[in-house]
């Protein structure tokens, strides 16, 4: 048996064991692994050196930009330089779930994607998936908050080669027509090894959270980030390149839209505003578009105020705005309150293309889960999108479009 003295030492040396060991996990996790900031340590080859403490550090590009902007972006037409294809074309897209809930504004990343989804989640809140691929080269990118899959953002992703890197938190996993984690595994996305990246199976440090984000408390479901960069390294460590582990490259089956060049000052519309619901009476999830002629981006509006970018403070913008119709119904799969929506994401029906301060009546069509929606004028010709970010908003059939 212990004596005091043998007890008390083993107590001691219980307690000294405990105190270095939270010392050591305390320092690795606030030094070693802390979550970036845009002004601070993003990843090593983004780390300013020298400096004060405290003071701000810039970030330095991945690459070098300066040279001429010749190569064509698969997406959205844009024009890039050759260090930025280079680096893309050994990648696919990066299609990330972000939420548009009022406690989570002003997002991260929007500003750094080629084309971005949008529709109600459920109960009138909106969410996003940016599309991640030519303009998320140039810097490592902060993406969040990051949220949970639905089943119409897979319809949507599935456009981009079948098998994208399709990044969320969970998801929607009721038995029935809305269970997105279950379709996930159907497609073959899953596992350990999948295109899928879900937080639920990755984790830190790759995904972390930041309650003090935007300079006070929100709640749990409001905090989950990551970053372009350690998402493309989860993936090329799982060997998801543009290539599948099978040797597949992701380009063979897709369908890229067509793109024209913008139109001259001179023969630009004068359609200024677009505004639509979503759900009615819902303003806090209302968007409005605002044509700037000059540079012919339409500068966009969230719930009445400018839809910014956190890290860039910059406003939103893009060169095109589609508005699609389609049919929302409740999933009607047990789940509380019937929260759980579908879309028609399947078939055709109305849709509105706003570019070069004009607007294009016609139709989306989309024929398979695997196939691209692509747009049409009342003629039937297929529309040619002006080169640059595009934006598609996925509305209730019988929203009124106000422009």
């Amino acid at each position: 048996m212990f004596n005091k003295r043998q007890l008390f030492t083993t107590l001691a040396a219980f307690v000294g064991l405990y105190l270095f060991s939270t010392g050591v996990s305390y320092a690795v996790f606030t030094y070693l692994l802390q979550p970036p900031t845009l002004s601070g340590l993003i990843s090593p080859q983004l780390k300013e050196e020298g400096g004060k403490p405290g003071e701000e550090k810039q970030i330095k590009p991945l690459l070098d930009t300066s040279g001429p902007k010749t190569e064509v972006c698969p997406l959205n037409g844009e024009k890039f330089t050759k260090n930025e294809r280079e680096v893309w074309e050994k990648r696919r897209p990066l299609l990330v779930m972000i939420e548009n809930h009022e406690e989570a504004r002003p997002q991260s990343g929007l500003s750094f994607s080629d084309v971005v989804y949008e529709a109600v989640a459920e109960g009138a809140i909106t969410r996003f998936m940016g599309v991640f691929y030519c303009g998320a080269q140039a810097n490592e990118t902060i993406l969040g908050p990051v949220r949970s899959a639905r089943t119409y953002y897979l319809d949507w992703a599935s456009e981009y080669g079948g098998d994208p890197l399709y990044t969320h938190v969970g998801g929607a996993n009721t038995p029935g027509p809305a269970d997105a984690l279950g379709q996930i595994e159907d497609y073959g996305w899953g596992g350990a090894e999948g295109n899928d990246l879900n937080q639920f199976s990755i984790g830190f440090p790759t995904f972390w959270r930041d309650y003090e984000r935007l300079g006070h408390t929100v709640a749990t479901e409001h905090t989950m980030y990551s970053t372009t960069e350690r998402l493309w390294a989860v993936a090329l460590k799982r060997g998801w390149t543009n290539l599948s582990p099978d040797g597949d490259d992701w380009t063979k089956s897709f369908v890229s839209w067509q793109f024209t060049d913008e139109a001259k000052k001179e023969k630009r519309g004068d359609k200024v505003e677009v505004s639509y619901p979503f759900w009615k009476d819902y303003k806090a999830y209302g968007v409005k578009w605002s044509y700037d002629k000059e540079n012919n981006v339409y500068e966009r509006f969230n719930g009445g105020a400018e839809h910014k970018d956190l890290d860039t403070d910059q406003q939103l913008t893009v060169k095109n705005v589609i508005i699609i119709a389609q049919t929302e119904s409740n999933a009607n799969d047990g789940y509380p309150d019937n929260v759980h929506l579908l879309y028609g994401t399947t078939g055709e029906g109305k849709a509105w293309v706003f570019q070069n301060g004009e607007v294009i009546t016609g139709k989306w069509v989309k024929r398979s889960r695997l196939d691209r929606t692509r747009f049409y004028n009342v003629s039937g010709k297929e529309i040619a999108l002006v080169r640059g970010k595009t934006w598609i908003s996925v509305v209730p059939v019988g929203t009124k479009i106000n422009y």
